[in-house]
């Protein structure tokens, strides 16, 4: 978004392309945008450092071979008797 605004590109804010901006407003748009970033970089680097193991974000990634393992428990307990 930064660099598009900086080009005097602004598709992705349709009411800012309806306006006529000048080169002073387009700058302080573009150094608005370098603060929010530096600031969300600075309040969530905990967040962005993050190791989050591989079963939070896909849980049912193994769901195959667990199906097969409860299968043959089932099939094991109904032929038990």
């Amino acid at each position: 978004m930064k660099q598009n605004i900086g080009r005097g590109e602004f598709s992705q804010f349709p009411k800012l392309s309806q306006t006529s901006c000048q080169e002073d407003d387009v700058s302080t748009y573009v150094q608005h945008l370098n603060a929010l970033y530096s600031d969300f970089e600075s309040r969530f680097e905990d967040i962005l450092t993050m190791v989050i193991p591989p079963w939070i974000i896909n849980p049912y990634d193994d769901i195959e071979e667990t199906n097969v393992i409860i299968q043959e428990e089932l099939t094991e307990l109904s032929t038990n008797e």
